[in-house]
């Protein structure tokens, strides 16, 4: 079983400057999460997904990480400091639309791009609903050039 706090350690490594540890860190999380534990797998191949030098295997980690997030109650990321579930929703498909979109797969990443205008009335009014809305808007802006 994994445990939230090797979760969040090997995110908070990552996004403090050891990218590497972080991610080694990461990767043993992942490898001691069962398949029925949504909620840490989905958190870890989030940010796994940043973590990639492939694009390839950015967007493998961000699919699994929406196919994981499926399966959460809207509480099941609560211990870690989200309260809703259903608001990563927008996050998750910007991140896979933009992966689409940067691999040339332009029909999927319209889909991704419209599930995430579709779900980002979850979002707050605070600084990571704004940074949010406005990745949304750029994704549109690049599809609709045609900014591939």
């Amino acid at each position: 079983m994994t445990e939230w706090s090797e979760v969040l350690a090997g995110v908070t490594q990552s996004l403090g400057g050891g990218r590497d540890a972080g991610r080694a860190r990461m990767l043993a999380a992942w490898d001691g999460a069962g398949p029925g534990e949504h909620a840490p797998r989905c958190v870890l191949a989030h940010y796994l997904a940043d973590l990639e030098p492939a694009l390839a295997d950015e967007v493998a980690w961000d699919e699994v990480a929406l196919r994981e997030h499926a399966y959460l109650a809207d509480d099941a990321l609560a211990p870690v400091g989200i309260p809703s579930a259903a608001a990563l929703a927008p996050s998750l498909h910007l991140n896979l639309g933009d992966g689409y979109r940067r691999q040339g797969r332009i029909t999927e990443a319209r889909r991704e791009l419209e599930a995430a205008e579709t779900t980002a009335h979850l979002l707050g009014d605070d600084g990571y609903g704004e940074l949010l809305r406005g990745g949304i808007e750029r994704l549109r802006a690049r599809l609709d050039a045609g900014d591939d």
